[in-house]
């Protein structure tokens, strides 16, 4: 036999031990998808610091990694820069997002107001010497303007019967300089989300009316790019799987991450040793109804113009 030949059988050898080896081979596991979500200091942040400390989202094979953000102007031009996947939103930053062409899904309530636990409330200062939501006829309420804030404040104080000529509002869009107005009677009424709404009451300010009364009103959102949810449906799946083990979590017991509450001040120091955890929903997400009335909120507004369609924005294809 030539030394060509033998060469050549070599090499054969060679290549067949190599696809022999390679079929033995352990497979390599697949790569975990990464979310990032960019996450303001707000207490429906909660359950998914609580699924990334408990392991819950690595038990579901999906990495998460949150970028804290100080305002929504921030979070926003982080997703439109598609730096993050993911947020914590409402209703009308959804519309908003979508009046041209979907850009955002909503996956999942991340919190919602029950006829227990209000989510927004309208508070007068506690030396406004108003007593009723009456009162608060023709007086400037302080708000964000074209945000859930003004949505709820008009929904809320029309269903107390006030015609749109009762409602005047006048904007203050960073919350805590709402609540030190109301706080110093500089204000004399704001629209507060929890916590804050709470701390503003136990600061001296009375409720006027809340969202409890009417909690289809009141409600926060998970939403990703829709890029994301296409590219990756089962890291949303998982995401949301590791989410619901931590609402169960902490609805079951809430003072067991008290601490994890202080440690990343998602409430006002003020509250601390003095505030109860909500209970956060489950396998839920808005309701057509829900979406048709911001909709019709926003086009009575002027805020956009188009018909944004609910299947396009959100979907429960993904809850567990």
């Amino acid at each position: 036999m030539s030394r060509k030949q033998n060469f050549l059988i070599f090499i054969i050898l060679v290549i067949l031990i190599s696809m022999l080896l390679g079929a033995c081979a352990p497979a390599k596991p697949a790569e975990e998808t990464t979310l990032k979500l960019a996450l303001l200091p707000i207490l429906e942040t909660l359950p998914m610091h609580v699924a990334q400390q408990e392991g819950y989202f690595a038990e579901e094979g999906v990495n998460v990694e949150f970028i804290p953000v100080s305002s929504a102007a921030e979070r926003d031009q982080i997703m439109a820069a598609g730096q993050a996947d993911g947020m914590i939103n409402d209703l009308v930053s959804t519309l908003l997002y979508n009046q041209k062409t979907p850009q955002i899904q909503i996956v999942s309530f991340a919190q919602s107001a029950t006829s227990e636990v209000p989510q927004y409330r309208i508070l007068a200062s506690g030396d406004s010497g108003f007593s009723n939501v009456a009162d608060l006829k023709g007086v400037e309420i302080g708000i964000s303007e074209g945000s859930v804030i003004a949505y709820t404040t008009d929904r809320l104080l029309h269903a107390e019967g006030f015609t749109e000529d009762d409602i005047k509002t006048v904007a203050v869009p960073k919350i805590p300089d709402r609540l030190s107005l109301l706080e110093s009677g500089e204000l004399k009424a704001a629209n507060l989300p929890d916590p804050f709404g709470s701390l503003a009451i136990q600061s001296g300010a009375v409720l006027m009316v809340d969202d409890s009364k009417y909690p289809q009103y009141g409600n926060s959102e998970i939403s990703f790019r829709k890029a994301v949810i296409d590219e990756n449906p089962d890291a949303i799946r998982g995401f949301l799987k590791a989410l619901n083990k931590a609402i169960a979590a902490i609805n079951a017991d809430p003072t067991k991450y008290e601490d994890l509450l202080v440690e990343l001040k998602l409430i006002p120091a003020p509250l601390i040793g003095n505030y109860q955890i909500p209970p956060f929903p489950q396998g839920q997400v808005p309701s057509e109804s829900q979406w048709a009335d911001v909709l019709a909120w926003a086009q009575e507004k002027g805020l956009i113009t188009a018909d944004v369609s609910y299947e396009d924005s959100v979907t429960d294809e993904f809850l567990p």
